[in-house]
């Protein structure tokens, strides 16, 4: 077995020459090591910048704000940390999305009821009716601005019909009867304005049934 004494009692070019080979594999692994290094950061860092942090498809409202050069860029940059924390933001949105909703949905049955006594001529519960009817409209209003502004998913997965596409569908017909409703509301025949509250009313307790119960 060869040693540092054994190669010692070589001929001295002979030693020096095995201590440059032995000096050149050493360079030749450190340089196979920092290639290899190198090779799998450039393979991490391409990884990365592959990951999608943004759905293809998004609202009007959540590209115009949170897309690739949305609004909110120039504060809030588009990586993977901010992408984490837009998702929390959403979740909390999602939720008080939900909770205006129920609030609303009790301010319709008000109203529901106090039109219900406006058809039967007591005429002394319309200011009652009205301030329904803005109460309403405002948290309405905020309830569909939790949906409409919220950060977007990483990914949309309600391609087919589901209870969130439900939800989704059902939003188009209630939020066009809570503008038909509005537009009734003077100078127009009762009977169109009560047809309107009741499709608003309806369609609105059955998308939140669908997103509540999915």
């Amino acid at each position: 077995m060869l040693n540092i004494q054994t190669l010692s009692k070589l001929h001295p070019n002979s030693y020096t020459r095995m201590k440059k080979l032995f000096f050149l594999l050493f360079l030749a692994m450190s340089q196979f090591a920092s290639a290899q290094n190198d090779l799998l950061a450039e393979l991490q860092d391409k990884a990365d910048s592959s990951v999608q942090l943004l759905p293809p498809r998004m609202l009007i409202s959540q590209r115009i704000l949170w897309g690739e050069k949305g609004l909110m860029r120039p504060i809030i940059q588009l990586n993977t940390a901010n992408r984490e924390k837009e998702l929390k933001v959403r979740r909390a949105m999602l939720v008080a999305h939900q909770v205006l909703g129920f609030i609303t949905l009790g301010g319709m049955a008000g109203q529901a009821y106090t039109g219900s006594q406006l058809y039967k001529g007591n005429y002394g519960i319309k200011d009652v009716h009205e301030n329904l009817a803005t109460a309403v409209n405002i948290t309405y209003g905020a309830t569909a601005a939790m949906s409409f502004f919220a950060p977007p998913p990483l990914l949309n997965r309600d391609k087919k019909l589901s209870a969130i596409r439900l939800h989704k569908l059902l939003s188009i017909v209630h939020l066009a009867g809570m503008i038909t409703t509005n537009i009734l509301a003077e100078n127009a025949p009762k009977a169109y304005h009560r047809a309107a509250a009741i499709t608003t009313f309806a369609s609105f307790g059955a998308a939140i049934i669908s997103i509540k119960f999915k």
